[in-house]
């Protein structure tokens, strides 16, 4: 299971981003505008990764002007945080969770009808913009197009729990490689919260996923009260996921 999504880590960015190899770690570079990249291990590297492997795609992020982070899965590449650390990175712990089975049932919330918002919704701009509210992050111009375009082309599904005026309170997305699929930037807004929006924006996701045939559904959870809210849905933490940040 982490072997597959090891190869849809690799997979995913390169529909948006170019990858430069640094011998046992891949930086992904954002081609235009949108959101940047980040480096993570080489897909198929086994073993240590050296310090100076670490400082070298720093350096480069340097030079880009993107962040310097790093992702990556700690059972799968053990020795890479003793390395992003010892350059002076600040290392964040998440639960990584895979869906087992067919998702829970959740209620829909009352006042609001939670479904997949197209590329030509009148939706979409606030489906979009929600989730950049709930973590108090300005939406870049250009952003809802980008989605759009990805909506079009199939990469991207965007559900949203909308009001009777058809505006969005929650948000997210689902990633679809192949059988594979993440649960991506689910949020509500401040004051919509603790309405089971966003866990329901999520089982809205998750069908949408099994309806297109995936297989494997993940999602990386902020931390341990956030994976308890969606093994509501029948997710259970496998591995934990890192992220490297200056």
């Amino acid at each position: 299971m982490l072997n597959r999504i090891e190869t849809y880590y690799d997979a995913v960015p390169r529909s948006s981003a170019r990858a430069e190899e640094f011998g046992p770690l891949t930086l992904f570079v954002q081609e235009g505008q949108g959101w940047p990249y980040y480096a993570r291990p080489a897909l198929g590297h086994e073993g240590d990764v050296p310090v100076a492997a670490v400082e070298k795609v720093r350096a480069r992020q340097r030079e880009l002007g993107v962040p310097e982070a790093f992702e990556w899965v700690a059972e799968t590449t053990p020795g890479l945080r003793a390395a992003v650390e010892a350059t002076g990175l600040t290392v964040h712990e998440h639960p990584l969770m895979v869906l087992e089975g067919e998702p829970l049932p959740v209620p829909e919330p009352e006042g609001f009808t939670v479904r997949l918002v197209g590329a030509d919704d009148a939706a979409l701009d606030t489906a979009v913009a929600a989730p950049f509210a709930a973590f108090d992050a300005p939406v870049a111009p250009g952003t809802s197009a980008r989605v759009a375009d990805r909506i079009t082309a199939g990469l991207t599904r965007l559900a949203a729990a909308l009001d009777a005026t058809g505006s969005a309170h929650a948000a997210g997305q689902h990633q679809p490689v192949g059988t594979v699929t993440e649960v991506v930037g689910v949020g509500t807004v401040p004051a919509a919260r603790r309405q089971g929006l966003g866990l329901a924006v999520t089982a809205a996701l998750v069908a949408d996923a099994r309806a297109h045939g995936t297989e494997l559904v993940f999602l990386t959870a902020s931390d341990a009260d956030v994976a308890r809210l969606y093994g509501r849905l029948g997710f259970r933490t496998i591995a934990t996921a890192l992220i490297a940040e200056a």
